[in-house]
């Protein structure tokens, strides 16, 4: 695990609570707890190389949007406090990343603020005892050119509800968060068979409840934020998506297809129910450019100004020390799935499942497939919004 990450100032963690009663029926709803938590070997901690990277590739349009705010809205009186939130900061040295980042590039600003007020949201069960624990072993580094003060609280609950007073935020920042979907879509029962997700299989209406289900999140994200962030304020996104609009012409979402394959071996096996895999979606949605560009649109609270694309190796570990010099590329990807679907599969499959013979299985067919295909990526879609001016 990494450590030393420089915060470039000193920092005071606090716990702010802020969740709502519509935050809680969500997690009932979903039955679902947040990434591994802790710091062991299979932990999100140790294990999310992979979204640092599609972090960084959020640095370019983070940076032009940050600079583009102090020329045109200094109205906002950065001077004294600037808001902060980080929406879906999970837990980890990623979460520090993002801080130190932003700060560096505040303070290259002519009119940089003198504090900061920085919220880290994520759903109630996130692991904040461990995110603040790596605070209390990361700050007071660096701060010799740095007069900003930064204040750092935990904000938990659903960002699909409200987190914040109105007009309360200047900017807000998210990565690889959004295409967590609120709920797993409704109608689909046991009609996608085999398949966990949306694949070149699944019938039309699978897509349809898949893409109406992100409709309704996207829609109620940017209306919520719209009523959060001020007048002029900004927000980037960086989350999973498709370059194609009709999902059953490429298989974009392949490692999820390959999960599926694993557990269809294991029920031939009879080390898993038919019936559960019929059952278990994984409540993820990756939209193509016009989807976005519509909800943003219709819901009207943003002008999209900035929308960019990267694609991002499934195979993603720079500068990460978790993984052993022997393990394999498709162990690789099999630990960073595991990090953040391994809370599912034992909620929905209960404890008959054994996750390590899954991920065991699961290893070996990434393996088998990156053998052909090794430059397999993902589609992110990275965009900058400004909240229009409130009358």
């Amino acid at each position: 695990m990494e450590s030393n990450l420089p915060l470039l100032i000193e920092c005071r963690a606090r716990l702010f609570c802020s969740h709502r009663e519509a935050n809680v029926e969500f997690l009932s709803e979903m039955s679902v707890k947040n990434m591994n938590s802790g710091d062991g070997e299979t932990s999100y901690a140790n294990n999310s190389a992979f979204q640092k990277v599609v972090i960084t590739k959020t640095w370019p349009a983070l940076d032009e949007t940050l600079k583009e705010m102090f020329i045109k809205t200094y109205e906002y009186e950065f001077s004294k406090c600037m808001k902060i939130a980080d929406l879906g900061c999970s837990s980890g040295p990623n979460t520090l990343l993002v801080i130190s980042h932003i700060i560096e590039q505040l303070s290259k600003q002519e009119h940089a603020p003198r504090e900061i007020q920085v919220f880290l949201n994520d759903l109630p069960d996130n692991d904040f005892n461990n995110l603040f624990k790596l605070m209390s072993t990361n700050t007071n580094t660096n701060t010799k050119n740095n007069n900003i003060e930064c204040y750092i609280y935990g904000a938990p609950g659903s960002f699909y509800g409200r987190l914040f007073p109105n007009n309360t935020l200047h900017f807000a920042y998210s990565s690889t968060s959004i295409h967590w979907l609120s709920q797993i879509p409704q109608g689909l029962e046991k009609n996608n068979k085999e398949n966990i997700y949306i694949a070149t299989t699944s019938p039309p209406h699978v897509f349809e409840a898949y893409s109406k289900q992100f409709e309704r999140d996207f829609t109620t994200f940017l209306k919520l934020r719209g009523e959060e962030i001020r007048g002029g304020g900004r927000m980037v996104l960086g989350f999973l998506g498709r370059s194609v609009a009709d999902p059953t012409s490429k298989d974009e979402f392949k490692p999820y297809t390959l999960l599926s394959e694993t557990l269809s071996d294991m029920v031939s096996e009879g080390l898993v129910k038919e019936d559960d895999l019929h059952s278990f979606n994984i409540p993820i949605y990756g939209p193509s450019v016009q989807e976005i560009d519509a909800a943003v649109e219709s819901e009207g609270s943003f002008n999209l100004d900035k929308m960019e694309f990267v694609f991002v190796p499934w195979v993603a570990k720079e500068d990460c020390n978790n993984y052993e010099k022997t393990d394999t590329s498709g162990k690789i990807v099999a630990k960073c799935v595991r990090a953040f679907l391994e809370p599912l599969l034992v909620v929905h499959f209960g404890s008959s499942i054994n996750v390590d013979r899954v991920f065991d299985v699961y290893a070996e067919k990434v393996e088998d497939h990156l053998s052909v295909d090794e430059s397999s990526s993902y589609f992110f879609h990275v965009i900058s919004l400004t909240r229009k001016t409130k009358t």
